[in-house]
């Protein structure tokens, strides 16, 4: 920071719209806060951007400078990724206009928009496109990371639904990405991450959905979770598309439909979202009723705006977050005899794993088709540590590797991206497989010198 002269800050303010905030000013420390609370960075610059042109003011600054440069939209990554030290943060989160045109099925959304901003307007058409379980969560990068979510086996990834993309380039210029310009860089945006630019404007199809859905929760004691798992992957083959279930094992929350007996001890929770016809949800759902004897449940119509609020008491911000992520393309045995061995070593009364189904519409894309590679998926697996207090962290961080590594053999090897850690560099080869030589390539035209390179990095050639 002692390099930059103030007439430059002052001459970067003048050229803004936006806010440049220094590590004296107020504001600063409540700026760099992200979702997980692990992360603690100081830049020394956030620059808060009102539009494309402010992008670009950052983008030139920050490259002339000699910073690095983090981009922030919703700050829900869990590697932290939003924030830097010392350098420069391009925080897009004042940009959260959704545009949605009901005659052409089509969303403009800015990289500032949360999955909650997407559904208010989307939903005031009944229309939606898949995009994630939590409405914090913001749509820039969850999208470029691939993206998924309640609506995934029915319309396939988020990535599958973006159309065209605004991005600001290493060289500051405004290209517009699409399969009829710069389709090298289209391709890559589709689950290459923030590696290539920052994207100002995303074009997404969008679908008729709602506004109600029929779904909700069924929750079985623990003891049952052995035969209820194996009668969940037996029953998923023969799921429609229009329906999509969750499983998530932890401590129970206190829900207000489960008997207070109930609350604190372990279960497994089948989290249901159908968008088929409403008058066939009941039909629709019985199979996952007859997973066991349930404690609880509470199925029914419901907004799916409300829908996708649902899990967010379960993931505010300012915890202690760290996760380790497997796809599987089955959950056989020897998995779920881990799987309840650790959920016997619980942490946290926070802490989870799920299974995240997605296949259907997901895996009939080929796999080079987007940067994203992964259609061999049928679950993302997450394993979820999250706790209150510091003194945990080691305790936590521990109990997710371990039951990372006793997975590890009924797993694809593969990952998600949007899942790794800050310490999983070394993953994102595997997250990107059969794609990886091809995003080089890309990244080298477009960031030959990795300027953007505060994530889940893909090296330039002459850096590799």
């Amino acid at each position: 920071m002692s390099s930059l002269p103030s007439d430059s800050i002052e001459t970067l303010k003048s050229a803004l719209r936006g806010q440049v905030l220094q590590p004296a000013d107020a504001g600063y420390d409540e700026a760099r806060q992200i979702w997980n609370a692990m992360i603690d960075r100081r830049p020394a610059l956030i620059v808060r951007c009102q539009g494309a042109a402010d992008v670009r003011c950052a983008v030139n600054f920050a490259r002339d400078a000699g910073l690095a440069i983090a981009v922030r939209g919703g700050g829900h990554n869990i590697a932290g990724s939003a924030m830097c030290d010392g350098g420069l943060v391009i925080d897009l989160s004042p940009m959260k206009s959704v545009r949605v045109e009901p005659s052409t099925l089509r969303a403009y959304v800015e990289p500032g928009a949360t999955l909650g901003d997407f559904d208010h307007e989307a939903q005031a058409f009944g229309l939606a496109t898949p995009l994630g379980i939590n409405s914090t969560t913001g749509v820039a990068g969850l999208t470029l990371g691939g993206g998924f979510g309640w609506l995934s086996r029915r319309f396939g990834m988020t990535v599958d639904n973006l159309l065209a993309a605004d991005v600001v380039s290493a060289e500051g210029a405004l290209l517009r990405a699409s399969a009829d310009e710069h389709d090298d860089l289209f391709w890559a945006i589709r689950g290459g991450g923030g590696n290539f630019g920052v994207v100002t404007s995303f074009e997404f199809a969008v679908h008729p959905v709602g506004p109600k859905i029929y779904g909700g929760l069924v929750v079985l004691p623990l003891a049952a979770a052995r035969d209820a798992l194996v009668k969940y992957r037996e029953a998923a083959a023969a799921m429609p598309d229009e329906l999509t279930v969750w499983s998530v094992l932890r401590l129970a929350p206190p829900l207000p439909f489960l008997p207070a007996s109930v609350h604190g001890t372990p279960v497994i929770v089948f989290a249901i979202c159908y968008t088929g016809p409403l008058e066939n949800g009941p039909a629709a759902v019985e199979p996952v009723r007859g997973f066991g004897p349930a404690c609880g449940e509470h199925l029914g119509p419901m907004p799916y705006a409300a829908w996708q609020q649902a899990f967010d008491p379960l993931l505010t911000p300012g915890e202690r977050n760290y996760w380790k992520s497997h796809n599987l393309a089955e959950i056989p045995d020897g998995l779920i005899d881990a799987l309840l061995a650790a959920i016997d070593t619980l942490p946290s009364p926070q802490c989870e794993i799920f299974f995240g189904q997605i296949g259907g519409a997901t895996q009939r894309v080929a796999p080079e088709a987007t940067a994203y590679p992964n259609r061999d998926a049928l679950y993302v697996m997450n394993v979820h540590g999250r706790w209150t207090d510091r003194a945990d962290d080691d305790r936590c961080v521990a109990w997710a590797r371990s039951f990372f590594e006793a997975s590890a053999p009924y797993a694809l090897g593969s990952v998600y991206v949007n899942f790794l850690t800050e310490d999983e560099a070394a993953r994102v080869a595997s997250a990107y497989g059969p794609n990886m030589e091809r995003l080089v390539a890309v990244k080298t035209r477009y960031d030959p010198h990795n300027l953007f390179s505060r994530n889940q990095n893909i090296r330039p050639a002459a850096h590799s």
